[in-house]
């Protein structure tokens, strides 16, 4: 009975080192601030149980080796439009997105769009504060008022001043909202991690139904899918009255799927 207690805890500690132990989160925030965020959200299809939801302990993945670059920094032939009129440009090696007022929503999609298995990176910053992010794995539907809008998972990047620091989280654009807020008690270094008026990197990892995501290195959300398998990579300019941001350095290493063993 001893050796089996010292087997369980040497191979704790070994998930533990690796960033491969996960566990569920105990409760939700206790700030007036994120309690707040809960009532406002709480009916939402898609909002998570806090006591349910899975904490991110992975270390963020190698950024080196076996990516291939998703912009050229010179133009944005590998990319289309989708959505509304906000603009895109390329200016200084970054894709450049403005919000144009009374526009919809506008998102910038890879013309590949079967992206399944893969660890995504990008540099992102603001020139002028507006919401924004990057989707991943994501689709096309009917937009609200006609038209074709996104539709999947994005990791969520939002102006600073927003002040409930949800950069990180993951979105269900199109598809029923938050999926992975960050209003726990264990989201408080996440919460920590954006850099304002800075560059920040994105990093986001999808392995079969697992999806996580890093903010400057720190871990933010842990999510499981069954729905969004595969798709295209697009970045956000949200519908409002402001808003410019800057994306460089996109890349994606695409990861080879493990055969079943018969």
């Amino acid at each position: 009975m001893k050796s089996t207690k010292l087997k369980t805890s040497f191979i704790f500690l070994i998930l533990v080192s690796l960033g491969l132990w996960t566990t569920t989160a105990a409760q939700l925030d206790s700030s007036d601030l994120q309690k707040k965020w809960f009532e406002h959200y709480k009916k939402q299809p898609n909002v998570p149980d806090p006591a349910k939801m899975l904490i991110n302990g992975k270390k963020e993945p190698a950024l080196e080796k076996g990516f291939k670059a998703l912009f050229n920094g010179k133009d944005i032939a590998a990319w289309e439009p989708i959505g509304g009129d906000c603009e895109f440009d390329v200016v200084d090696g970054a894709i450049r997105g403005t919000c144009k007022p009374g526009s919809p929503s506008t998102y910038l999609y890879t013309k590949k769009d079967d992206y399944s298995d893969f660890i995504f990176t990008c540099e992102m910053k603001w020139e002028e504060e507006g919401n924004s992010g990057v989707m991943f794995r994501a689709g096309r539907g009917k937009g609200k008022k006609g038209g074709i809008s996104a539709i999947g998972p994005q990791m969520e990047m939002e102006p600073y001043s927003q002040e409930r620091e949800w950069s990180g989280g993951i979105y269900g654009q199109g598809c029923g909202g938050w999926f992975y807020p960050l209003w726990l008690e264990e989201h408080a270094e996440a919460r920590e991690a954006q850099i304002e008026k800075e560059w920040n990197r994105i990093t986001i990892e999808a392995r079969g139904s697992s999806v996580r995501t890093w903010l400057n290195g720190t871990p933010m959300a842990f999510w499981k899918t069954d729905e969004f398998k595969s798709g295209a990579f697009g970045l956000q300019v949200h519908s409002g009255k402001k808003g410019t941001i800057l994306w460089r350095n996109l890349k994606v290493k695409e990861l080879k799927k493990k055969k079943k063993q018969q």
